[in-house]
């Protein structure tokens, strides 16, 4: 994430989860689909993308396999895992609660 579209820690996670809720994917085309999904706003910078696959992959809330790429280039894919969408449910909840606290907080303001 640039410095001027920093999120709150564990956002990214967020999207990851929701990202690959969709279909299993490889690395760039996570960070190409969150900046489609955001209209260019979110840049995912491959400086956090891998360490939060990498996390998320430790945490078996995501699963990775081999596979070829639209290039026809090895490519590791991730999918989730059950654990992995019992997770993006509570993350939703979470972001659904605290997105609405800021928004009380910015029209009360």
């Amino acid at each position: 994430m640039t410095k001027s579209n920093d999120l709150l820690q564990g956002t990214l996670d967020l999207l990851i989860l929701k990202t690959l809720s969709l279909e299993p994917m490889h690395g760039w085309a996570i960070a190409q689909r969150i900046h489609q999904l955001s209209n260019d706003v979110l840049r995912v910078n491959q400086s956090a993308l891998y360490p939060a696959l990498h996390r998320l992959e430790h945490q078996a809330w995501i699963q990775a396999e081999w596979g070829e790429s639209e290039n026809n280039r090895r490519a590791k894919y991730y999918s989730l895992t059950k654990a992995g969408r019992k997770r993006l449910e509570a993350e939703e909840q979470s972001w659904d609660r605290l997105s609405s606290a800021v928004q009380g907080v910015l029209k009360a303001v």
